[in-house]
């Protein structure tokens, strides 16, 4: 069995054990898991581990969150937002999650907060062919006003509260998903927004590392 051949068998057994059968549904999301290559966006570690059922390190304190969770946070997003246009990732960490993202929106913009983190991301979805990705470093709980407003907002870290950026960057139609809660346990939040009203709900329990910044953990 050649690497091509090995890694593909991987995806597959992480596709159908960790992913499929916890009830994620949504065949976007097991077509672009099954895509993905989530061992380049590992280095360091080996490839049987970077299709592993957890969390990894990544180098600066970030993690790699657990496929399951990249799954299930996808899938929420998607099915929540009315359209599939432009996404704001918060907390890029090795770049996998909007490699994702980049395969079901039509842009990404994703924000990091580490810029020798953020310069190595941005590094490797370029080398990696997804084009439609944008990486920058800034303090991700006050979103990118520039580029506002989002089709859907996603964050990658465990936040205290939802940040109010996030909520006024959201379009009419938009969704935010978000951990909430303490520096180490969190719920997913489905914020979306209709007109200038939004509805809020709860979903899967989480561990993500803290959103550091202005309105969120401090360091």
């Amino acid at each position: 069995m050649n690497d091509e051949e090995r890694t593909a068998r991987l995806r597959t057994d992480m596709v159908e054990t960790q992913i499929r059968r916890r009830g994620i549904s949504d065949a976007r999301v097991l077509d672009v898991m099954m895509e993905v290559p989530r061992h380049l966006f590992m280095e360091g570690h080996s490839i049987e581990a970077a299709y592993g059922d957890h969390a990894m390190p990544i180098g600066h304190g970030q993690t790699i969150s657990q496929p399951y969770m990249v799954a299930i946070m996808t899938q929420v997003l998607i099915q929540a937002c009315a359209r599939l246009g432009k996404v704001l990732e918060i907390g890029s960490g090795s770049g996998y999650q909007a490699a994702i993202l980049s395969r079901l929106f039509r842009e990404v913009i994703t924000i990091e907060r580490i810029e020798p983190l953020a310069s190595e991301t941005a590094e490797r979805l370029r080398r990696l062919g997804y084009a439609n990705v944008t990486v920058v470093t800034g303090d991700g709980t006050l979103g990118r006003e520039a580029d506002a407003p989002y089709d859907g907002i996603m964050v990658t870290a465990g936040a205290p509260h939802v940040p109010s950026a996030l909520r006024q960057q959201l379009a009419d139609g938009a969704a935010l998903v978000i951990p909430v809660g303490s520096r180490f346990l969190q719920q997913l939040e489905i914020i979306t927004r209709r007109g200038s009203g939004f509805r809020e709900e709860s979903a899967d329990g989480c561990v993500f590392v803290p959103l550091v910044g202005a309105d969120g953990w401090e360091v």
